[in-house]
């Protein structure tokens, strides 16, 4: 039996083949789109930790006052963005560390602002068990998922 010049053997084939070729497909099409968001993870916590350390810098450099009793990091993810006062400047010009927060790709909700898509370490809190605190000494993701690289993306 033919159907528009096929015989039924060779469309059995064709249609096998097809099927072969979406059952590879689909698992690279998923591996691409999460290799994508690794590497915007990547960005955004390398964003945030340069913006971090700039602020330290800052502070160390007496261009922020800060208490005795503080660590000269942000107390906020926001004071990156919103600026602080430069206390060498004699008109206070603010001193901007990053123009916006970038939001952790893997976080669910894309409504939240950036700021809570991340979780805060302070400076007083252990690296194994990161808690937020008075500043912001490094940042993490929440999501729950492993890398590509076979890391946690909480470890990031």
């Amino acid at each position: 039996m033919r159907a528009r010049g096929f015989t039924l053997i060779e469309l059995v084939i064709v249609v096998a083949i097809v099927g072969l070729l979406a059952t590879v497909a689909v698992p690279l099409g998923k591996m691409a789109a999460q290799r994508v968001k690794e590497a915007d993870l990547r960005t955004a916590l390398r964003d945030l930790r340069t913006g971090i350390d700039a602020y330290k810098r800052a502070a160390e450099q007496g261009r922020i006052m800060v208490e005795a009793d503080k660590t000269g990091y942000p107390p906020t993810l926001d004071d990156l963005v919103n600026g602080v006062d430069d206390a060498k400047d004699p008109n206070r010009a603010k001193i901007y560390f990053m123009r916006r927060l970038p939001r952790d790709p893997f976080y669910p909700d894309s409504a939240a602002p950036a700021g809570e898509s991340w979780g805060l370490r302070s400076y007083k809190s252990p690296a194994s068990d990161p808690q937020p605190g008075d500043d912001v000494f490094d940042i993490h993701s929440f999501a729950k998922g492993v890398g590509l690289n076979g890391v946690p993306y909480r470890e990031w």
